[in-house]
């Protein structure tokens, strides 16, 4: 999809139909300690071409290639607060593309670690996955509530390929 040129300010802007997304955790989500588990991100701000998933597999596949920015961040909390590490994933094709994480020093029963990337999808079959790990927590879950203030993924088409 080609980029267009606004003359007079000069920044390029992607043609109208780009996919964009703001997905994120509307409910608390319980996880197993120490496994990877999929952010069940089961409502969305917005969706431009309706390419987010957010009532069977919880993805992004876009319609257009490219490059897209992604932003994630996934509030984790457990019930004691001894030292702990918190780990977020964004996956490509069911596989950890770049991870970010935290580690509470046992003052604290919540973490919300953050990682934004810009990755390079087709346009067809790539789709992206928020994933995240809790290990050594007791009670782990995924903190959602309405508003999209705790835990959240979003995505924006950035140029062509």
């Amino acid at each position: 999809m080609p980029l267009t040129l606004d003359g007079t300010t000069g920044i390029t802007q992607p043609t109208a139909g780009a996919p964009a997304f703001s997905a994120y955790l509307n409910t608390t989500q319980s996880v197993t300690n120490s496994t990877w588990t999929k952010v069940q991100m089961n409502a969305k701000v917005f969706d431009t071409a309706n390419c987010f998933d957010s009532t069977t597999n919880y993805r992004f596949t876009p319609n257009i290639a490219g490059y897209y920015q992604f932003s994630l961040v996934v509030d984790c909390s457990y019930a004691s607060a001894t030292q702990k590490n918190n780990v977020i994933a964004i996956y490509k094709n069911g596989s950890i593309n770049k991870k970010s994480y935290i580690q509470t020093d046992g003052t604290s029963i919540y973490g919300s670690p953050s990682l934004s990337v810009i990755i390079s999808m087709n346009g067809s079959t790539d789709y992206v996955e928020a994933y995240g790990y809790i290990n050594g927590g007791v009670s782990p879950i995924f903190y959602g509530t309405a508003g999209a203030i705790d835990t959240y993924f979003t995505g924006v088409f950035v140029r062509s390929a």
